[in-house]
Order: structure tokens, then sequence, then C-alpha cells
């Protein structure tokens, strides 16, 4: 067992403060990655808050993960000490289901092995803890590889935010001509908008907030939407090929639904309750669908994507000390787009 610096919540009110866990050694199968940065999910805060009613305490949150690896087992083959990787939102499932065959684990028969909060396969009786933290070791089968060609501490909210905008892009097969809109322009939204861009798609950017629109235009949006505008809404009926919806909050559809083509898609990515009237729905067959994150196959595949197209979120730096601060600016809409661990802050203490 390794001791390892991390910061944890303790219960659903206090702030997160240091702790001390126990990584295993690595086993044969194993990488033992040096955390350099992680980034900073609003599913980490749910997680922390206990939002979802499932937290089993102390927990140290963190699946947007970036390292490099320290060490490997005998029997890994496609990573080496040094190599930059990055490890997202599962660690492990039982590889035997069919989903698992088809290379769709987060979607295991027996439950996903989250990065943390699950039960720990190799800690009977302990749950797993995420990258709030200075190393983690993880089954080389849930490792992915990084390109050293893009802005690395970037990279991280690619593990969670690029791989749950970039599979139901993927989905609904979305290409070049298509006509999306983006519902949101937040952590999700901000990816979407890049990702759908760079496949080819007139993005539309949909949102309450004028102001927002010159920076949505500038992260590859060709036009915004204002949903306010009830004018410019009827406008655009019937003409989407699909909606990517990042509202993370509970609210209605019905006002989206028209601005779909017959037949076409809106699919959902915030955790929220959602409110729809069926007619809307059976006037063009149209379709309501979800979306969680994607396996590791196609996460390596979005990774892949983003060094070709040069794509990486919008980030800004924080020390681990100043987490719950950051907590705070996210529940308040705060920040561009996403927060980022530099996880030198903890080695240093």
């Amino acid at each position: 067992m390794s001791n390892t610096k991390a910061y944890a919540a303790f219960n659903n009110k206090d702030d997160l403060k240091p702790h001390d866990i126990n990584r295993r050694e690595p086993g044969a199968d194993d990488v033992q990655i040096d955390i350099l940065y992680c980034g900073v999910c609003h599913s980490d805060i749910h997680v922390a808050h206990d939002d979802w009613g499932m937290t089993v305490y102390p927990v140290v949150p963190g699946h947007e993960i970036i390292g490099r690896v320290k060490a490997v087992g005998a029997d890994v083959k496609n990573f080496k000490t040094g190599d930059l990787v990055g490890v997202g939102c599962m660690v492990d499932s039982c590889r035997q289901c069919d989903p698992c065959q088809a290379d769709l684990e987060q979607h295991c028969e027996q439950g996903m092995v989250m990065t943390y909060g699950s039960e720990d396969p190799h800690h009977e009786g302990e749950m797993t803890h995420g990258g709030y933290s200075t190393q983690i070791v993880v089954d080389q089968d849930f490792v992915l590889r990084v390109s050293e060609d893009l802005d690395t501490k970037a990279v991280a909210p690619l593990l969670c935010a690029g791989i749950t905008t970039y599979s139901p892009l993927r989905q609904w097969n979305v290409k070049a001509g298509d006509k999306v809109g983006v519902i949101g322009l937040g952590g999700l939204g901000h990816m979407g908008v890049k990702l759908a861009a760079a496949m080819g798609a007139e993005v539309v950017m949909i949102t309450t907030s004028p102001e927002k629109g010159a920076d949505a235009k500038r992260l590859g949006a060709s036009s915004v939407l204002v949903s306010k505008d009830e004018a410019a809404m009827e406008a655009h009926a019937g003409s989407f090929d699909f909606l990517l919806n990042t509202i993370p909050v509970a609210h209605n559809l019905d006002s989206y639904i028209p601005l779909l083509k017959m037949g076409k898609t809106m699919s959902l990515l915030g955790a929220s309750q959602i409110d729809c009237h069926s007619l809307g729905l059976a006037f063009g067959r149209k379709v309501i669908a979800a979306s969680l994150i994607g396996g590791i196959k196609e996460t390596q595949e979005m990774l892949d994507f983003c060094a070709e197209h040069n794509i990486v979120s919008d980030v800004e730096m924080i020390n681990m000390q100043d987490i719950n601060n950051a907590y705070k600016r996210v529940m308040d809409n705060d920040v561009k787009y996403r927060f980022v661990i530099d996880m030198q802050s903890l080695k240093a203490v």
C-alpha cells in the first residue's frame, strides 16, 4: 500500500479538506500514474454534497485525470514509464456482459467501477477514490493515451466533458453539413460547440443569454439563437438535424422540440428533471434521448480526434487548496469553462 496525499469531502456540508488515502501497489496489469492535473466536474460537487443520495464518506472526487506513468506491472504492454496518460470516469467493469463486450463499459450490467465512489474490487469494504490526489493506480485497460502535442493541462476536462459531448454526436451520426444546436454554454456546451464544428456541422448556440453570443462564435458556433426570442425560435422551427441539450438544471423541453426536423433527436446530457408534452414529439415523430459518457474505445477515439483537430477545453487553473472556492464559483456559473487543479500544489505541501 502507498500512502497518498488527497483532498476529500467528509460530509455534505463542510468544505473539502486534506486527507491521506492508501493506493494499492501496482499489480501485473496495473499502471501507476503520477497525477499532474485533474479537472473539476459538476458531478464532483454533486457527489461531495450527496445531491444524488448515494455518497459514501470520506470521498476523494476527480475523474478528469492527466498524469505520467510512474510504474507498470509485468503484464502491461501498451504503456511505459514516462508516458502521458489519462483516466476518466471509470476504472473497471465486469468485461464479460454484452455492453462490455461491445466496448460500452459505461453500461456494464454489473455496474461500472467509477473512478471514485464505487466499491473498490481491489480493497474489500472500501470505496474508490479519484484524482484530487497525487497518484493513482489503474488497470491498463482503463488507461488512455494522451497526445504530447496538446496543451496538457487543458486536456484534463476532455476525460469527462469531452467524451460526454463527443459520444452523442457520434451515436447520432452528426456529419458535415448537419445543422446542430447546442443548448447551454457551460462546461459541456463549450465542448459540444468545438467538437460539432470540428465534425463539419453548422453549429447554432442556443442560449437564454444574448451576451454569450460572441464567446459562442469564438468557440466555433456559426450563429446564436436566443431561446427567449419567440420569433427567432419560430424562424428556426423544423430546421435542426440534432440538438445537444447540456442544461444542468430542471427545465421544460416544449420550446426546443419544435426546432427538430421530422424524426430527429435531442440528446440530454444534464442530470436533471425534465418536462415535456408528448404531442410535441408525436407531431413529427421526434425523439428525446439521453447519453452518459463513452466506453474506453470511444474515449480514446475522442482524444485522438481532439489531437488531430487541436481541441482542448478552455480552462482556469487553480491550486488544490482553492477547491472549495472553485466549487462555489461553479455553482454560481462563474467559470469559463472548466477549472483544472495543478496537482503540484498538493505535492508541494
